[in-house]
């Protein structure tokens, strides 16, 4: 049996919420905090697009890697008919 890759584990599970709406935390380094919401755009086969909201007259994209939730820099929690899924990697 073939050894499971964390990584695209988190993107089949991050495929199943695209184009929904999402709570980003990131580490913004100097013990600063990012937290934004957004909407899971896309992914990719290393990265994930999440567009943030609107601030002024703009639509701001980020992208950040798988490796990013495997190691907890980066949490993403999903909004789901009134449910919050907190998107991590467990082993198992």
């Amino acid at each position: 049996m073939a050894a499971k890759n964390p990584l695209n584990e988190i993107k089949k599970n991050l495929d199943g919420f695209i184009g929904e709406k999402i709570l980003l935390r990131a580490n913004g380094g100097r013990r600063k905090t990012i937290e934004r919401m957004g909407v899971l755009e896309e992914t990719y086969p290393s990265v994930f697009v999440v567009k943030l909201d609107q601030t002024g007259d703009s639509f701001k994209r980020v992208s950040y890697s798988y490796a990013d939730i495997l190691t907890e820099t980066v949490e993403l929690t999903v909004f789901r008919d009134n449910e919050h899924i907190r998107v991590t990697y467990v082993e198992g």
